[in-house]
């Protein structure tokens, strides 16, 4: 569907993301978000200051829509035009698992001998205060 041909009442009851969906189909490029979303203003009539308010709101649209695809530099395209690569170093893997296998036990005892050597210098300060004498003392 052509974003043409559609009536201006249409348009209007249609949400940011199927709005910025047309613009980049028949704009057939990628867009900054900015440029699409002034896209999606201009047809909503949306003033400066309500696209000042709502462009948040619609980046985090984007960005849960799986249609769209964030690319390099800023830009947004259709994730339809953008096949994903997905590439793997098997020497990646095998180094990974190498060291998850190698990686030693934490040492549980490395804290226990100090804490019986330490627990009486610790305490060798300390002052127990009852309740009413404490607000005498102050």
């Amino acid at each position: 569907m052509k974003l043409k041909d559609i009536s201006k009442e249409e348009l209007e009851l249609m949400s940011y993301d199927d709005l910025a969906y047309l613009i980049l189909e028949d704009a057939n490029k990628k867009m900054k978000i900015n440029d699409l979303f002034h896209q999606v203003c201009k047809i909503l009539k949306l003033s400066e200051k309500e696209f000042e308010e709502r462009i948040a709101d619609f980046f985090e649209i984007l960005t849960t829509d799986k249609r769209f695809t964030m690319l390099e530099n800023g830009f947004w395209d259709l994730k339809e035009k953008h096949s994903e690569k997905v590439v793997i170093d098997e020497d990646d893997d095998e180094v990974f698992v190498e060291e998850t296998e190698e990686e030693p036990e934490p040492d549980n005892d490395l804290y226990e001998e100090d804490e019986e050597e330490n627990d009486d210098e610790d305490l060798k300060d300390l002052v127990v205060i009852d309740e009413d004498e404490e607000g005498e003392n102050l």
